[in-house]
């Protein structure tokens, strides 16, 4: 009789133990959008904040010769500028009129589309991936990772002056991403499409954005075609994981592209008077081991930024999310396809442990690339140019942000399945609810992660606050010299006194002690039109 008590006490207490761990998972379920909704509005607060700075941003460093080039030679005249006398980057050149076409107005609503193209572009790929994943679309959580991936890229760096508002760095650096981003939803779209035309097009427009991409930045070129090489091969047939050539032959289009573009780069006369300026030395291991040793800089200065782990924080938050959704009824459905890549050709085991461990080579590779691009053409202080970073930050934040979701997916299917065998139903029925200290210490670690979220992003505003200051007040100092030259200008002036404004660690006019070689003061001559600008 006491072993039937014992028993029936000790089935009494099941029943407890599982409506906790069942309660846990609805609770999290119910609270993980809210969360998002505060970490998304802190970040995008912030985002905000940058986009409206742009109306305060002031000409300074090549913005001068950008606008008085296009104003007196016209976007043709540029571009052929750039070709035959600069750097031969044509895109670059064409971008830069368009851009400077109306004075400044185009620079200062650059930060604006930034943000919002980049951000929209993420949001709609993050929705696609999980889509072919055949995986639920939280919105509010994608909403705030992406949000949080912006605020990272523009604010936790050494230059987000550069990165964001300056726009010469942001056509050379920040746009090439964005391009990278839509030109791939693109292919996504068309190869959803029912229209067999979309494919052949999308080839198409993969070699043309290409080819633009080629002679708009060459530390893109290096990152954008690691990555569209590795996924074309894993994209072909005989792996399994898809039942056409049409994501190989989109990749192999890119790539060429690229290798077109670069080509006519590097040949044009513009490029080859710049590669005068500085003669390459030949390769060697010495000059390898430099290269490393930039390298190895560079990252030492990303890694000393602790808030990007808030990228890996948000995609972990993500992954809950995508757990949380998923329903399970009866143990089939869209809970059969939720584990990873899903079932039947997503699911190959090979080809997961590939698409986890080759982004993180892939980024070390092409930044190395960089790195030794930035030593051929900059010197011994190349790899301080951390505007140029952002080819490899963008991948290298968005791999974070996945490695986040998918330990989150598998954190939030710990409990969910914790809950399926207590209820007795779905995919985890009869299956023992883990002991309670394994369901303290997972939703202690979730807790954590949202904390991180929220601290990483709150770590920015210092940033965006100096960033502010300083942007509103040298527009304000500048507005002042400006209508002061002008009026003198007008009085008909051929020399006038200029102060230097300097702002994100660029070039103002009277950086040399020769006039002959001060670029900036004879831009910034030619802007106002006079013959020569003085030190005041």
């Amino acid at each position: 009789m006491s072993r039937t008590t014992l028993s029936d006490l000790g089935d009494a207490r099941m029943p407890d133990d599982d409506e906790q761990s069942g309660d846990a998972a609805r609770g999290l379920r119910q609270a993980v959008p809210w969360i998002a909704l505060v970490i998304g509005t802190g970040a995008g607060a912030l985002l905000s904040v940058g986009a409206f700075l742009g109306l305060y941003v002031r000409p300074t460093s090549d913005d001068w010769c950008a606008l008085w080039k296009t104003r007196d030679m016209g976007v043709l005249g540029i571009t052929s500028d750039f070709y035959l006398t600069q750097n031969g980057r044509v895109t670059n050149a064409l971008l830069t009129g368009l851009l400077y076409s109306d004075g400044m107005r185009g620079p200062k609503l650059m930060p604006a589309f930034l943000v919002v193209a980049l951000g929209a572009g993420l949001f709609l790929l993050a929705r696609a991936v999980l889509r072919a994943l055949r995986l639920p679309f939280p919105a509010a959580a994608t909403a705030a990772a992406v949000l949080v991936v912006e605020a990272l890229l523009f604010f936790a760096g050494t230059r987000s002056y550069q990165v964001l508002l300056w726009a010469p760095a942001t056509i050379s650096h920040t746009l090439p991403s964005v391009l990278g981003v839509w030109a791939v939803l693109s292919a996504v779209w068309a190869a959803r499409s029912s229209r067999r035309w979309a494919r052949g097009a999308a080839v198409g427009t993969a070699a043309a954005l290409g080819t633009a991409a080629g002679m708009l930045s060459e530390p893109f070129v290096a990152m954008s075609g690691l990555v569209a090489a590795a996924a074309g091969v894993l994209c072909l047939p005989r792996f399994g994981r898809t039942r056409d050539r049409f994501a190989s032959t989109w990749c192999a289009a890119w790539c060429l592209g690229l290798l077109v573009g670069l080509v006519l780069l590097t040949t044009s006369p513009g490029a080859r008077w710049r590669r005068a300026q500085q003669p390459k030395e030949p390769l060697t291991l010495s000059g390898v081991g430099e290269a490393v040793r930039d390298w190895y800089r560079i990252w030492e200065t990303i890694g000393g930024q602790w808030a990007y782990v808030g990228a890996l924080a948000a995609g972990v938050l993500l992954g809950l999310a995508v757990s949380l959704s998923v329903r399970r009824p009866g143990g089939g459905g869209a809970g059969a396809d939720a584990d990873g890549a899903g079932s039947g050709r997503a699911s190959g085991g090979s080809f997961r442990v590939a698409v986890l461990a080759l982004p993180l080579p892939l980024i070390a590779l092409g930044s190395l690339v960089a790195a030794y691009g930035l030593r051929s053409g900059y010197g011994v202080d190349g790899w301080t140019y951390a505007r140029t970073w952002t080819s490899f930050v963008v991948p290298f934040l968005l791999a974070l942000c996945g490695y986040g979701a998918w330990l989150g997916y598998r954190l939030g299917r710990g409990l969910v399945a914790s809950q399926a065998g207590g209820e007795g139903d779905g995919e985890g029925a009869g299956r023992a609810a883990p002991p309670p200290g394994v369901r303290a210490s997972r939703l202690a670690a979730l807790v954590a992660t949202g904390a991180v979220a929220v601290a990483s992003t709150a770590a920015l505003v210092p940033a965006v606050r100096t960033l502010t200051t300083e942007t509103v007040a040298r527009s304000l100092a500048w507005d002042r010299q400006d209508a002061r030259i002008r009026a003198e200008v007008a009085a008909g002036r051929s020399e006038v006194g200029y102060r230097p404004l300097h702002i994100g660690s660029l070039a103002e006019p009277f950086f040399t002690r020769v006039y002959e070689k001060d670029w900036a003061a004879r831009c910034t001559a030619g802007y106002y039109g006079v013959d020569r600008i003085n030190r005041s």
